[in-house]
């Protein structure tokens, strides 16, 4: 095996994300990762707690970026504004990953296991950005609202941006699902 190569992370990422195309998830094991990056078990476990965790990797930096986003909005920013803000830096937080964020919903898609984890990474990322709107000064429940809608926003808009079929840019389809959010709610 030829531990000695470099980046051993990206290797076994795109060891898992090929055998999870080929056999399923559930089919693959962390010993089919491994030898498919020529590396060892104990090599996978040092950088991946299990293989779900090669497809939620860049979680909590998606997380962080939002986050900061909504905290950097202006001042006098609506809570929803500053959520757009946080919207808009995740669309440039994607460039460049859109081939590997499709291959990445497809597999989730379908494994109930994955959708769970992904619903588990979208509290989590609705959590944080609550705390940075009460941080900001806005008072419950305006925080919870608008962060949840928010993220309702990124997932429903996430999922149109990997479809097959799209080609608009991540940041339209965003902004177009949150006019949209905007257009029920002022009704």
């Amino acid at each position: 095996m030829s531990r000695w190569e470099p980046d051993a992370r990206g290797r076994l990422q795109a060891a898992a994300m090929a055998l999870y195309a080929e056999h399923g998830f559930e089919a693959t094991t962390v010993a089919d990762i491994a030898e498919r990056a020529g590396l060892t078990k104990r090599t996978f476990f040092r950088h991946f707690a299990d293989k779900r965790e090669v497809l939620f990797d860049g979680s909590k930096d998606l997380e962080e970026h939002f986050v900061a986003a909504v905290l950097a909005a202006p001042e006098a920013a609506a809570p929803l504004d500053a959520v757009a803000a946080g919207l808009d830096a995740t669309a440039e937080w994607f460039t460049g990953r859109r081939e590997y964020a499709a291959r990445r919903q497809r597999i989730v898609a379908e494994t109930p296991e994955l959708q769970e984890r992904e619903l588990i990474k979208m509290a989590s990322l609705a959590g944080a950005v609550t705390g940075a709107l009460r941080t900001r000064g806005v008072a419950d429940p305006a925080a919870g609202l608008a962060a949840e809608a928010g993220v309702a926003v990124f997932r429903i808009g996430f999922g149109r941006w990997v479809a097959d079929g799209n080609t608009a840019p991540m940041d339209h389809v965003l902004r177009d699902a949150l006019a949209e959010l905007r257009a029920v709610t002022a009704g």
